[in-house]
């Protein structure tokens, strides 16, 4: 357990962002992983068996509670508006951003990509984020390659989206 507490924090927090849902995420994998360990025949990495129960457990977990929160323009802080009027105003005069922005933008993004479908962030966090190859990914979440790389298109698409939906509701 010790091994792979790491890990399976690192996964849970793709999802959750409180840090009591991550622990309640961890707890569970943990009990599902203790309850399944006869299970696990020895195909492939236990850390890959681990990895999709624990990307499986997440996903059910966000399903249950069917916690998908709507973020809209109002729940941005001044901040991130701020941030929002001056990346256009930097994009229109070709300024260089300073270090507290790209600190306001993480936090942006992040906010934007818990308004996607647990799925979708699962495949960005991974591909986009982490650099796991496909057929990693493949392994983790149980799905075919070509169903990665299509759900990572779509998801791309979505996210593309959702910033410039973003965008056309920031205040001037």
């Amino acid at each position: 357990m010790r091994r792979y507490t790491p890990r399976v924090f690192q996964i849970a927090g793709r999802f959750f962002r409180r840090r009591s849902q991550v622990e309640e995420c961890v707890q569970e994998v943990f009990l599902k992983v203790y309850t399944r360990l006869g299970d696990y025949q020895g195909r492939g990495s236990f850390e890959g068996w681990l990895t999709r129960i624990a990307t499986t457990t997440s996903i059910n977990l966000i399903r249950h509670n069917k916690r998908r929160p709507e973020s809209t323009f109002t729940d941005l802080t001044t901040e991130e508006n701020e941030w929002l009027d001056n990346t256009l105003a930097i994009l229109a005069t070709g300024k260089e951003r300073s270090i507290e922005d790209h600190l306001v933008a993480a936090d942006l993004a992040d906010k934007v990509l818990f308004t996607l479908p647990p799925d979708d962030r699962l495949i960005l966090m991974l591909i986009d984020v982490d650099h796991a190859p496909i057929k990693e990914v493949a392994e983790m979440t149980g799905w075919s390659e070509s169903k990665v790389m299509v759900k990572a298109f779509r998801a791309r698409r979505r996210l593309r989206q959702a910033v410039e939906k973003l965008l056309k509701g920031a205040p001037k």
